[in-house]
């Protein structure tokens, strides 16, 4: 099962084929519909938004406090982990 990738329609689309192409991943862009106005839920939107959402309730992620990208990207798993602790716990 291949690896899906799901951009707004906002990044360089080129670019991004090349590294998904590299990396094996399928690209999906989620646009707009025509003639839409105004908020609208799109499709595996929500999924990103939820994401940074549960990430932005961690101070530590809020504001650029760590030099270091793999401190930054550790950060990064031990909030979703907490967060998926939390929901995982609530069921």
């Amino acid at each position: 099962m291949d690896d899906h990738l799901f951009p707004d329609g906002a990044y360089d689309r080129l670019q991004l084929m090349d590294k998904t192409a590299y990396l094996k991943f399928v690209l999906e862009i989620i646009r707009r519909r025509d003639g839409a106005k105004g908020f609208e839920v799109q499709l595996r939107r929500w999924v990103m938004e939820r994401t940074f959402d549960g990430m932005t309730r961690w101070r530590r992620l809020v504001r650029g406090y760590e030099r270091r990208i793999d401190v930054s990207k550790a950060m990064i798993f031990v909030a979703l982990s907490g967060n998926l602790l939390l929901r995982n716990a609530h069921r």
